[in-house]
């Protein structure tokens, strides 16, 4: 093949990048090259250097030292603009999109094609009905952003990054916080963009999805490249190993069948009707044993979310009984998170950022919130700060929440580390019952079997564990039973021995196992 032809086969050409954040390699003697209309994994454990990396394609930072080709082309990135004029276009992992806004008015900022306004609505509207026709990523122009479910607002960050002219495509962790449903919706996309001739980076830290979508894949490990290879060279195990450079122990354990204790949380009739009176949750009854982990399988939008709430004292139903601790609860007097946490309950909620966490505190009071009145914190009306702040240090040296700096912002932790020290949090106070949900979203290898191993531990020491997880493989590896829900009633309930992804599957959609 002529040198020529050999350079615009490849879309990205990535040589010898460093960059350093103080004394931090972000990325030390970086070497990544990207082939045109393929879809080229980036894989590695937080803090491995993917995103430092693809930031600085995109212009977000600029390397110390190093060179970019784009389509066999020096290129001088210097911001997002650049980038942009390039044909490149990212989608982040927290979507940057404009919540007051319509679909159609977050695509034209910034880029209205002219300065009347109404004509300019009139050429992206076309523009963008054009491509959803195309691309088959449909979305209501007209609705508001904030109104739009989770993967109708991906769609739209895809779509404005084509609408610009985007050719190379980089997805920053785009199914976290997808159903499966959608994360198929989402494949067939980019499987469908790449076969139109689009470039696409994919950063995740799901390594089964790597396998089914990538063509190639680079891991990345201390913000080096370790290993690149043709997807069908890879395997999960290898890239694991890769990632953290260790075998990593991700399925089952034989020793996870043990007998259990006795019910320590009892549900019955569980019934929650929303806003609309649309019942969300249909009559459930559900016990938990000390020593077990029941884990809670169900397409998302099921009545999990519900049923978290309900057992948390988030969300009074509207009609069952609960007992807890030996303390009964009615849908007239329902518990609150207060009395909960004084019961031995705890809970790690689904969207850490949201319910977990305040992101604009210091991590020392993200560590303490909610049991910010035990007696070791506050006395007599007065708050022991120091005492948080060793606290939470000792929280993240058991956990290894990194940095281990309890004054760093908890906006500040990536992902996996800011759900270890919500864990961290929880698990601290050894509570008789514990509620997981979602518990390794957006989390990396290394940090999942950590958190596996902190939830087996608490199982072995007595504890009740409900863990509602959209992962079938983690529903798998961790629980002793497994209920499954389906328009807000359990559809079925099996011992771990009963279970395969098929027979879950079948209850999930409403079919018998």
């Amino acid at each position: 093949m002529p040198e020529t032809a050999a350079r615009a086969a490849i879309a990205v050409r990535m040589s010898g990048i460093h960059k350093r954040f103080g004394a931090v390699a972000a990325n030390a003697d970086v070497n990544l090259t990207v082939q045109a209309g393929t879809v080229h994994g980036l894989v590695g454990e937080n803090g491995a250097g993917k995103s430092t990396l693809m930031s600085v394609l995109y212009g977000f930072y600029q390397a110390d030292s190093g060179s970019i080709d784009v389509f066999g082309q020096t290129a001088s990135i210097r911001s997002a603009d650049d980038a942009i004029a390039l044909g490149i276009g990212m989608v982040h992992q927290h979507f940057m999109l404009v919540d007051t806004l319509t679909a159609l008015e977050n695509v034209m900022l910034g880029a209205e094609p002219h300065w009347l306004l109404q004509r300019a609505d009139a050429q992206v509207r076309s523009q963008l009905e054009g491509l959803m026709r195309s691309t088959g990523l449909r979305v209501d122009l007209g609705a508001q952003v904030a109104d739009l479910p989770v993967g109708d607002r991906q769609r739209l960050e895809i779509l404005k990054a084509l609408y610009r002219g985007a050719r190379i495509l980089i997805l920053d962790e785009p199914t976290a916080v997808l159903t499966p449903q959608e994360t198929e919706q989402l494949f067939g996309v980019l499987r469908l963009l790449r076969g139109q001739g689009t470039t696409i980076l994919l950063i995740t830290h799901k390594l089964k999805e790597v396998m089914r979508l990538c063509d190639q894949v680079t891991v990345m490990r201390a913000g080096r490249v370790v290993q690149e290879m043709p997807i069908g060279q890879a395997s999960v195990e290898g890239l694991a190993e890769a990632m953290v450079g260790r075998k990593i122990q991700m399925g089952r354990l034989a020793e996870d069948t043990r007998p259990v204790g006795d019910i320590l949380l009892q549900a019955s009739q569980l019934t929650v009707r929303d806003s609309m009176n649309v019942v969300r949750l249909d009559g459930v009854n559900l016990n938990l044993r000390g020593g077990e982990i029941v884990g809670v399988a169900g397409v998302s939008g099921n009545g999990q979310s519900e049923l978290l709430d309900a057992l948390s004292g988030m969300l009074a139903p509207t009609q069952g009984d609960l007992t807890l601790g030996g303390t009964a609860f009615s849908s007239k007097a329902w518990l609150d998170p207060h009395t909960a946490r004084a019961l031995g309950l705890a809970h790690v909620p689904e969207d850490r950022h949201a319910r977990a966490m305040v992101m604009d505190f210091a991590a020392w009071e993200s560590g303490v919130l909610g049991y910010d009145d035990l007696p070791q914190y506050a006395s007599g009306g007065w708050m022991n700060h120091t005492a948080m702040k060793q606290a939470t240090a000792s929280m993240m040296e058991r956990f290894d929440v990194r940095p281990r700096d309890p004054a760093l912002g908890s906006r500040n932790f990536s992902g996996g580390n800011q759900q270890k020290l919500v864990l961290a949090r929880e698990l601290g106070q050894s509570p008789k019952v514990l509620l997981v949900g979602q518990p390794t979203r957006g989390v990396d290898i290394g940090a999942i079997e950590f958190i596996y191993a902190q939830l087996r531990a608490m199982r072995d020491a007595g504890c009740a564990v409900l863990l509602v997880s959209s992962e079938l493989d983690e529903i798998l590896a961790l629980s002793n039973r497994v209920v499954v829900m389906n328009q807000g009633r359990i559809a079925g309930e099996l011992a771990i021995e009963d279970c395969t992804e098929a027979s879950l599957g079948l209850l999930m959609v409403g079919g018998a196992a």
